[in-house]
Protein backbone atom coordinates (compact mmCIF):
# COMPACT_ATOMS: atom_id res chain seq x y z
CA UNK A 1 0.00 0.00 0.00
CA UNK A 2 0.79 3.72 -0.44
CA UNK A 3 1.68 5.92 1.71
CA UNK A 4 -0.06 9.32 2.09
CA UNK A 5 1.76 12.63 0.82
CA UNK A 6 1.38 16.43 1.50
CA UNK A 7 -0.40 16.64 -2.47
CA UNK A 8 -3.26 13.94 -1.87
CA UNK A 9 -6.55 15.41 -0.94
CA UNK A 10 -7.31 15.40 2.80
CA UNK A 11 -10.35 13.63 4.74
CA UNK A 12 -11.70 15.08 7.49
CA UNK A 13 -13.59 13.68 10.30
CA UNK A 14 -15.70 15.91 11.99
CA UNK A 15 -16.57 14.87 14.95
CA UNK A 16 -19.89 15.94 17.38
CA UNK A 17 -20.48 14.95 20.61
CA UNK A 18 -23.36 16.91 21.44
CA UNK A 19 -26.08 14.58 21.86
CA UNK A 20 -27.58 13.00 24.88
CA UNK A 21 -24.26 11.45 26.36
CA UNK A 22 -21.41 11.12 28.56
CA UNK A 23 -18.32 11.47 26.07
CA UNK A 24 -17.33 8.01 27.19
CA UNK A 25 -16.85 6.67 24.22
CA UNK A 26 -14.52 10.08 22.79
CA UNK A 27 -12.93 9.08 25.88
CA UNK A 28 -12.41 5.26 25.28
CA UNK A 29 -11.28 5.95 21.80
CA UNK A 30 -7.81 7.78 23.53
CA UNK A 31 -7.05 3.93 24.94
CA UNK A 32 -7.02 2.51 21.22
CA UNK A 33 -3.98 0.25 20.38
CA UNK A 34 -5.18 -1.07 17.04
CA UNK A 35 -4.99 1.13 15.96
CA UNK A 36 -3.82 4.11 18.02
CA UNK A 37 -5.57 7.15 17.26
CA UNK A 38 -1.89 8.34 16.90
CA UNK A 39 -1.57 6.16 14.28
CA UNK A 40 -4.17 7.07 12.12
CA UNK A 41 -4.42 10.94 12.88
CA UNK A 42 -0.46 11.00 11.68
CA UNK A 43 -0.81 9.01 8.65
CA UNK A 44 1.57 6.66 10.29
CA UNK A 45 -0.03 3.25 8.81
CA UNK A 46 0.47 2.17 5.50
CA UNK A 47 -2.59 3.14 2.33
CA UNK A 48 -4.28 6.07 4.73
CA UNK A 49 -5.05 9.23 3.08
CA UNK A 50 -4.02 12.35 4.75
CA UNK A 51 -6.52 12.77 7.40
CA UNK A 52 -7.77 15.89 9.93
CA UNK A 53 -9.55 15.25 12.70
CA UNK A 54 -11.83 17.93 14.20
CA UNK A 55 -12.56 16.51 17.38
CA UNK A 56 -13.34 18.74 20.16
CA UNK A 57 -11.26 16.48 22.81
CA UNK A 58 -8.01 16.95 20.35
CA UNK A 59 -8.38 19.56 18.54
CA UNK A 60 -6.03 22.29 19.38
CA UNK A 61 -8.14 25.60 18.61
CA UNK A 62 -9.77 27.57 21.21
CA UNK A 63 -12.85 26.34 20.20
CA UNK A 64 -16.01 28.95 19.47
CA UNK A 65 -15.85 29.94 15.44
CA UNK A 66 -12.56 28.86 15.15
CA UNK A 67 -13.15 25.45 15.85
CA UNK A 68 -16.57 25.72 13.97
CA UNK A 69 -15.35 26.79 10.94
CA UNK A 70 -14.83 22.97 9.19
CA UNK A 71 -18.47 21.95 10.00
CA UNK A 72 -19.80 25.64 8.19
CA UNK A 73 -17.10 24.64 5.86
CA UNK A 74 -18.47 21.43 5.37
CA UNK A 75 -22.30 22.73 4.97
CA UNK A 76 -21.49 25.06 1.90
CA UNK A 77 -19.42 21.97 0.54
CA UNK A 78 -16.19 23.51 0.70
CA UNK A 79 -14.58 21.25 2.88
CA UNK A 80 -15.28 17.79 0.88
CA UNK A 81 -14.76 14.53 1.61
CA UNK A 82 -15.19 14.04 5.27
CA UNK A 83 -17.06 11.49 7.31
CA UNK A 84 -19.38 12.65 10.12
CA UNK A 85 -18.92 10.78 13.63
CA UNK A 86 -21.89 11.51 16.15
CA UNK A 87 -21.60 10.30 19.63
CA UNK A 88 -24.30 10.64 22.04
CA UNK A 89 -28.66 9.80 20.93
CA UNK A 90 -30.43 12.07 19.27
CA UNK A 91 -33.08 13.79 21.13
CA UNK A 92 -36.75 14.72 19.12
CA UNK A 93 -36.50 18.77 19.26
CA UNK A 94 -40.43 18.86 17.66
CA UNK A 95 -41.93 17.58 20.96
CA UNK A 96 -41.76 20.78 23.02
CA UNK A 97 -42.74 24.31 22.23
CA UNK A 98 -39.53 26.02 23.43
CA UNK A 99 -35.84 25.86 24.53
CA UNK A 100 -33.77 22.85 22.94
CA UNK A 101 -32.58 19.57 24.13
CA UNK A 102 -28.88 19.92 22.34
CA UNK A 103 -26.63 21.90 21.23
CA UNK A 104 -23.80 22.63 19.47
CA UNK A 105 -22.13 25.88 18.50
CA UNK A 106 -24.02 28.57 17.76
CA UNK A 107 -25.71 30.18 14.39
CA UNK A 108 -24.00 33.06 14.01
CA UNK A 109 -26.35 34.73 11.76
CA UNK A 110 -29.15 34.34 15.10
CA UNK A 111 -26.73 33.88 17.82
CA UNK A 112 -28.94 30.82 18.73
CA UNK A 113 -27.97 27.28 19.22
CA UNK A 114 -27.39 24.76 16.67
CA UNK A 115 -29.43 21.87 17.74
CA UNK A 116 -27.52 18.51 16.82
CA UNK A 117 -30.50 17.26 14.89
CA UNK A 118 -29.88 20.14 12.53
CA UNK A 119 -26.25 19.81 12.37
CA UNK A 120 -28.02 16.43 11.02
CA UNK A 121 -29.73 17.52 9.01
CA UNK A 122 -27.55 20.29 7.12
CA UNK A 123 -24.18 17.65 6.80
CA UNK A 124 -25.59 14.33 6.51
CA UNK A 125 -26.49 15.23 3.06
CA UNK A 126 -23.11 16.07 2.06
CA UNK A 127 -21.03 13.54 3.96
CA UNK A 128 -19.18 10.52 2.70
CA UNK A 129 -20.28 8.46 5.76
CA UNK A 130 -22.09 8.70 8.56
CA UNK A 131 -19.94 6.84 12.04
CA UNK A 132 -22.70 6.68 14.80
CA UNK A 133 -20.22 5.26 17.60
CA UNK A 134 -21.55 4.21 21.30
CA UNK A 135 -24.86 2.61 22.19
CA UNK A 136 -26.29 6.07 22.53
CA UNK A 137 -25.84 7.33 19.24
CA UNK A 138 -26.16 3.85 17.24
CA UNK A 139 -30.04 2.89 18.96
CA UNK A 140 -30.73 5.60 21.44
CA UNK A 141 -28.98 3.91 24.70
CA UNK A 142 -29.83 4.75 28.10
CA UNK A 143 -31.66 8.03 26.78
CA UNK A 144 -33.66 5.77 24.64
CA UNK A 145 -35.32 4.03 27.44
CA UNK A 146 -39.09 3.57 28.18
CA UNK A 147 -40.35 6.93 30.40
CA UNK A 148 -37.68 8.97 29.09
CA UNK A 149 -38.73 12.82 28.23
CA UNK A 150 -36.74 14.17 24.98
CA UNK A 151 -38.09 11.01 22.62
CA UNK A 152 -34.41 10.65 22.75
CA UNK A 153 -33.46 7.99 19.61
CA UNK A 154 -30.17 6.52 17.57
CA UNK A 155 -28.77 8.15 14.41
CA UNK A 156 -30.62 5.22 12.45
CA UNK A 157 -33.91 6.27 13.78
CA UNK A 158 -33.42 9.75 12.69
CA UNK A 159 -32.04 9.39 9.34
CA UNK A 160 -33.58 6.28 8.64
CA UNK A 161 -32.61 2.65 8.53
CA UNK A 162 -31.79 2.43 5.44
CA UNK A 163 -30.45 5.90 4.61
CA UNK A 164 -27.22 6.27 2.15
CA UNK A 165 -24.49 8.70 2.06
CA UNK A 166 -24.03 10.33 -1.40
CA UNK A 167 -21.35 7.58 -1.99
CA UNK A 168 -23.62 4.75 -1.17
CA UNK A 169 -22.68 4.08 2.20
CA UNK A 170 -25.05 3.12 5.13
CA UNK A 171 -24.88 4.68 8.51
CA UNK A 172 -22.21 2.84 10.17
CA UNK A 173 -22.78 1.56 13.84
CA UNK A 174 -20.09 0.79 15.93
CA UNK A 175 -22.36 0.39 19.41
CA UNK A 176 -21.30 -0.18 23.42
CA UNK A 177 -21.76 1.48 26.42
CA UNK A 178 -18.98 2.87 25.97
CA UNK A 179 -17.31 1.58 22.92
CA UNK A 180 -14.53 -0.79 23.03
CA UNK A 181 -11.56 1.25 21.99
CA UNK A 182 -9.92 -0.83 19.22
CA UNK A 183 -13.79 -1.44 17.21
CA UNK A 184 -14.10 2.20 17.11
CA UNK A 185 -10.55 2.93 15.78
CA UNK A 186 -10.78 0.02 13.22
CA UNK A 187 -14.02 1.29 11.46
CA UNK A 188 -12.46 4.47 11.20
CA UNK A 189 -9.32 2.99 9.57
CA UNK A 190 -11.64 1.15 7.65
CA UNK A 191 -13.78 4.06 6.61
CA UNK A 192 -10.67 5.85 5.61
CA UNK A 193 -9.22 2.86 3.59
CA UNK A 194 -12.12 3.06 1.83
CA UNK A 195 -12.47 7.07 1.23
CA UNK A 196 -8.73 6.55 -0.67
CA UNK A 197 -10.06 3.47 -2.51
CA UNK A 198 -8.07 0.84 -0.97
CA UNK A 199 -10.59 -0.87 0.43
CA UNK A 200 -14.67 -2.29 -0.74
CA UNK A 201 -17.72 -1.63 0.52
CA UNK A 202 -17.52 -1.68 4.43
CA UNK A 203 -19.67 -5.17 5.34
CA UNK A 204 -22.82 -4.25 7.72
CA UNK A 205 -24.78 -7.10 9.27
CA UNK A 206 -28.60 -6.11 9.67
CA UNK A 207 -28.53 -3.80 12.33
CA UNK A 208 -25.55 -1.37 10.47
CA UNK A 209 -22.43 -2.93 12.57
CA UNK A 210 -19.40 -4.02 10.95
CA UNK A 211 -19.92 -8.01 10.28
CA UNK A 212 -16.14 -8.59 11.42
CA UNK A 213 -16.40 -6.85 14.61
CA UNK A 214 -20.07 -8.57 15.87
CA UNK A 215 -20.75 -11.11 14.03
CA UNK A 216 -20.28 -13.93 17.14
CA UNK A 217 -21.71 -13.89 20.26
CA UNK A 218 -19.77 -12.62 23.53
CA UNK A 219 -20.71 -16.60 24.52
CA UNK A 220 -18.68 -17.59 21.28
CA UNK A 221 -15.62 -15.41 22.49
CA UNK A 222 -15.57 -16.63 26.41
CA UNK A 223 -13.53 -18.43 28.60
CA UNK A 224 -16.52 -19.77 30.39
CA UNK A 225 -18.20 -21.26 27.52
CA UNK A 226 -16.72 -24.64 28.38
CA UNK A 227 -18.52 -24.43 31.62
CA UNK A 228 -21.63 -23.87 30.17
CA UNK A 229 -21.31 -26.58 28.03
CA UNK A 230 -20.86 -28.97 30.65
CA UNK A 231 -23.57 -27.26 32.86
CA UNK A 232 -21.72 -26.22 36.03
CA UNK A 233 -22.83 -22.83 36.87
CA UNK A 234 -21.65 -19.93 38.92
CA UNK A 235 -23.78 -19.08 42.47
CA UNK A 236 -21.67 -16.36 43.07
CA UNK A 237 -19.54 -13.68 41.99
CA UNK A 238 -15.78 -14.29 41.81
CA UNK A 239 -16.15 -17.72 40.47
CA UNK A 240 -14.63 -18.97 37.45
CA UNK A 241 -17.63 -20.65 35.93
CA UNK A 242 -20.31 -19.72 33.71
CA UNK A 243 -22.22 -16.88 35.26
CA UNK A 244 -25.68 -17.39 33.05
CA UNK A 245 -27.56 -17.77 35.87
CA UNK A 246 -26.24 -14.52 37.62
CA UNK A 247 -27.76 -13.04 34.99
CA UNK A 248 -25.07 -13.14 31.97
CA UNK A 249 -26.61 -12.63 28.50
CA UNK A 250 -23.52 -13.80 26.86
CA UNK A 251 -25.45 -16.50 24.73
CA UNK A 252 -27.49 -14.21 23.01
CA UNK A 253 -25.62 -10.70 22.64
CA UNK A 254 -23.13 -9.86 19.67
CA UNK A 255 -19.95 -8.47 21.01
CA UNK A 256 -15.96 -9.54 20.66
CA UNK A 257 -15.30 -8.08 24.09
CA UNK A 258 -14.46 -11.48 25.32
CA UNK A 259 -12.38 -12.49 22.44
CA UNK A 260 -10.41 -8.78 22.18
CA UNK A 261 -10.38 -7.91 25.90
CA UNK A 262 -10.81 -4.54 26.92
CA UNK A 263 -7.60 -3.05 26.51
CA UNK A 264 -4.39 -4.21 24.92
CA UNK A 265 -5.92 -7.61 25.35
CA UNK A 266 -7.22 -7.41 28.39
CA UNK A 267 -10.63 -7.00 30.37
CA UNK A 268 -13.62 -7.30 29.01
CA UNK A 269 -17.10 -7.71 30.86
CA UNK A 270 -17.25 -11.53 31.68
CA UNK A 271 -13.63 -11.86 31.47
CA UNK A 272 -13.50 -10.32 34.71
CA UNK A 273 -16.28 -11.76 36.53
CA UNK A 274 -18.93 -9.18 35.19
CA UNK A 275 -22.23 -10.35 33.57
CA UNK A 276 -22.65 -9.34 30.14
CA UNK A 277 -26.15 -6.53 30.02
CA UNK A 278 -26.09 -6.57 26.14
CA UNK A 279 -25.17 -2.78 25.90
CA UNK A 280 -24.49 -3.72 22.21
CA UNK A 281 -27.79 -4.93 21.25
CA UNK A 282 -30.77 -2.53 19.56
CA UNK A 283 -33.05 -3.66 22.28
CA UNK A 284 -30.72 -2.14 25.14
CA UNK A 285 -31.30 -1.69 27.90
CA UNK A 286 -35.34 -2.20 28.18
CA UNK A 287 -35.24 -5.53 26.59
CA UNK A 288 -32.21 -6.62 29.17
CA UNK A 289 -33.69 -5.67 32.38
CA UNK A 290 -33.50 -6.11 35.53
CA UNK A 291 -30.31 -6.56 35.68
CA UNK A 292 -28.35 -9.80 37.21
CA UNK A 293 -31.66 -11.86 37.13
CA UNK A 294 -31.84 -15.16 35.35
CA UNK A 295 -32.51 -14.16 31.68
CA UNK A 296 -35.63 -16.17 30.87
CA UNK A 297 -34.43 -17.86 27.97
CA UNK A 298 -31.38 -19.16 30.14
CA UNK A 299 -33.78 -20.70 32.64
CA UNK A 300 -35.16 -23.53 29.79
CA UNK A 301 -31.10 -23.63 28.30
CA UNK A 302 -29.37 -24.23 31.49
CA UNK A 303 -31.72 -26.93 32.62
CA UNK A 304 -30.96 -28.59 29.32
CA UNK A 305 -27.69 -28.35 29.84
CA UNK A 306 -27.34 -29.32 33.56
CA UNK A 307 -28.83 -32.57 32.37
CA UNK A 308 -26.84 -33.22 29.59
CA UNK A 309 -23.63 -31.50 30.91
CA UNK A 310 -23.64 -33.61 34.28
CA UNK A 311 -23.53 -36.68 32.05
CA UNK A 312 -20.72 -35.32 30.23
CA UNK A 313 -19.27 -34.47 33.34
CA UNK A 314 -19.38 -37.95 34.44
CA UNK A 315 -18.77 -39.74 31.11
CA UNK A 316 -15.19 -37.31 31.36
CA UNK A 317 -14.52 -38.42 34.61
CA UNK A 318 -13.71 -41.65 33.79
CA UNK A 319 -11.53 -41.14 30.41
CA UNK A 320 -9.45 -38.46 33.09
CA UNK A 321 -8.41 -41.81 35.29
CA UNK A 322 -7.13 -42.88 32.42
CA UNK A 323 -5.54 -40.65 30.86
CA UNK A 324 -4.05 -39.00 33.83
CA UNK A 325 -2.40 -41.71 34.52
CA UNK A 326 1.36 -43.43 32.93
CA UNK A 327 1.58 -46.01 30.58
CA UNK A 328 1.91 -49.40 32.40
CA UNK A 329 5.16 -50.16 30.56
CA UNK A 330 7.27 -46.71 32.31
CA UNK A 331 9.16 -49.09 35.05
CA UNK A 332 12.32 -50.40 36.28
CA UNK A 333 13.17 -54.11 36.14
CA UNK A 334 15.02 -56.58 34.31
CA UNK A 335 11.79 -56.83 31.75
CA UNK A 336 11.29 -54.59 28.33
CA UNK A 337 7.53 -54.56 28.52
CA UNK A 338 6.76 -51.76 25.92
CA UNK A 339 6.19 -53.79 23.07
CA UNK A 340 9.45 -52.93 21.27
CA UNK A 341 10.47 -56.56 19.06
CA UNK A 342 14.27 -56.25 18.35
CA UNK A 343 15.19 -56.65 14.54
CA UNK A 344 17.18 -59.80 14.37
CA UNK A 345 19.56 -60.43 11.33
Amino acid sequence: MAVATKTDPVVNVLWINAGLSCDGDSVALTAAMQPSIEEIALGALPGLPNVRFHWPLIDYSQGGAEFLKAFFDAEKGQLDPFVLVIEGSIANESIKSEGYWTGFGNDPATGQPITTSEWLDRLTPKALAVLAVGTCATYGGIHAMAGNPTGAMGVPDYLGWDWRSKAGIPIICVPGCPIQPDNLSETILYLLWQAAGRAPMIPLDDCLRPTWLFGATVHEGCDRAGYYEQGDFASEYGSPKCIVKLGCWGPVVKCNVTKRGWMGGIGGCPNVGGICIGCTMPGFPDKFMPFMDEPPGARVSTTASGLYGGLIRGLRAITTKTVDKEPKWRHTGTQLTTGYKPTTY
